[in-house]
């Protein structure tokens, strides 16, 4: 995947002084939670530029070779045993890509946050620890770490939100912890949220996540 990500933006009433990249899940779209920037409740005072990039659409093992927007494929029905750890790989390339061109538009790589839900996660765990430039911070959903990454030295201590469903039945809670153990071994200190709720998001995680992305966006 070498072709710059299409994306959803949406951009604050003032300039953008930080910016969120935002990954969905398997089969999704940008469009998936495009909904929540309203409902993170940021301050008029912290003007924030949102991106949702399209994942390409590509064939699916688990789902029979079927065609459809995807981070990577996933071979195996256990999501954590055989990864398709080239297509991980190429996706975190591709969003290294975007944050070098928020860069570019003025925006300081320690006040562009990298989120994603499920697949997306996955990918946003590859990308922004091995960032070679510090950034404002990690955030998770739903997820789990698809294979090992060796933080950058610009992102040993990088902020770090996880928050799952303690009723998923597509990525079980454990994974999300078995992720908070791994960056706990990596020397970071990751904030950990659970709701009682399966694979989705609910109202009160979208505040818990708009307070942090507050508190990380105001650090100096």
């Amino acid at each position: 995947m070498t072709a710059r990500l299409n994306c959803i933006e949406i951009e604050p009433t003032q300039p953008a002084v930080a910016s969120v990249i935002w990954l969905h899940g398997l089969g999704a779209s940008g469009h998936d939670f495009e909904p929540i920037v309203p409902e993170l409740q940021l301050p008029e005072d912290l003007p924030v530029r949102f991106l949702f990039p399209h994942a390409p659409n590509i064939p699916v093992t688990v789902n029979g070779g079927m065609v459809m927007p995807a981070w990577y494929d996933i071979l195996a029905m256990d999501i954590d045993r055989k990864v398709d750890e080239n297509g991980v790989l190429a996706s975190a390339d591709a969003v290294d890509a975007l944050i070098a061109r928020e860069i570019e538009r003025g925006i300081a790589s320690n006040r562009i946050v990298i989120a994603g839900f499920s697949q997306g996660g996955a990918v946003a765990y590859q990308c922004a620890l091995r960032h070679p430039s510090p950034l404002a911070g990690l955030l998770t959903l739903s997820t789990y770490m698809a294979m090992p990454v060796t933080p950058s030295e610009a992102n040993r201590q990088l902020p770090v939100m996880v928050s799952h469903g303690s009723m998923d039945p597509v990525v079980p809670e454990q994974l999300g912890r078995r992720a908070v153990a791994s960056l706990q071994d990596m020397g970071l200190e990751p904030e950990y949220h659970h709701y009682p709720m399966e694979h989705m998001v609910c109202l009160e995680q979208i505040r818990d996540i708009g307070q942090w992305l507050n508190r990380q966006l105001r650090r100096k």
